[in-house]
């Protein structure tokens, strides 16, 4: 059978027709020369069959990178590595905050904001140029499920009797100018309808274009320590609960990895590892 006839079957259900070429620009993202994306696409393409999975074909590409350089596998287990970061969704406003920093952001985590009628909880407040934002972070700890338009609606609200209050308190010597919605899923359309009219900015996987949560990681070498293929899960979850998130930010502090019993050895690959690919 022709490889466009193939049906895969997506983490939500729905089928699509397989392509070689978006296999291709994964690969081609983590910074993987052609050669061993000629071989794990060649592989790949003799081991499909009608009705696979696209996790399964993800774990056949992925365990051919770890094989040839571990910290590429890194880069492509990226999209798993934030489901990861659950189940509580804390990390992820972790992360997410982390990022920000990176992009000239001062953050604050876990703010009570007080609004017109009620106060707030605010997963992150950030400040920057005199500016504030206020940004909700919705985490998803299972593949396939996407923010529908009952978020932004009910974020809008929450930000707009935040800001009604904001503007009429006179100690504040910052504007609140914005309001973010972060996912590490997709919104639906009628999301990003409501968003966009609304005046939110929407943050997710792959939006904006080019500009979207993958994106900005890629760009700023901010990975979860949740990528890396040789930290157990264990290890990974002590770490996460001593707020380190970061791959960058275990470089910094690798003695976590001496209180975990580490062997020298080990810990010499692991910091190898992240650091290829933290570039």
């Amino acid at each position: 059978m022709s490889i466009q006839n193939i049906e895969i079957i997506k983490s939500s259900g729905e089928k699509v027709k397989f392509s070689l070429d978006k296999l291709r620009a994964s690969l081609k993202r983590t910074g993987a020369d052609d050669t061993i994306i000629n071989q794990i696409l060649d592989k790949v393409r003799d081991e499909l069959y009608q009705g696979i999975s696209t996790k399964e074909i993800y774990n056949r590409a992925f365990a051919l990178l770890k094989k040839n350089k571990s910290h590429l596998a890194s880069k492509y287990k990226l999209k798993k590595a934030i489901y990861e970061l659950g189940p509580t969704g804390f990390p992820f406003e972790r992360f997410v905050s982390a990022i920000l920093n990176y992009s000239g952001y001062k953050t604050e985590v876990g703010i009570i904001l007080q609004g017109k009628c009620v106060s707030h909880e605010t997963d992150i407040i950030a400040f920057k140029n005199g500016s504030a934002t206020v940004i909700e972070c919705k985490f998803h700890g299972e593949q396939g499920l996407k923010c529908n338009v009952k978020i932004p609606l009910y974020i809008n609200s929450r930000y707009q009797d935040i800001k009604t209050n904001w503007d009429h308190s006179k100690h504040k010597n910052t504007l609140l100018t914005e309001g973010w919605v972060v996912t590490n899923t997709r919104f639906t359309k009628d999301a990003l309808q409501y968003g966009n009219c609304c005046g939110l900015d929407l943050l997710s996987w792959d939006y904006p274009k080019n500009n979207g949560l993958k994106d900005r990681i890629d760009r700023l070498g901010l990975y979860p320590i949740t990528v890396s293929t040789l930290l157990t899960n264990r290890e990974k979850q002590f770490l996460l609960s001593r707020d380190v998130v970061l791959c960058r930010e275990l470089i910094q502090d690798n003695f976590y990895l001496d209180h975990l019993g580490v062997s020298e050895t080990r810990k010499d690959k692991i910091i190898k590892e992240i650091t290829q690919l933290c570039g």
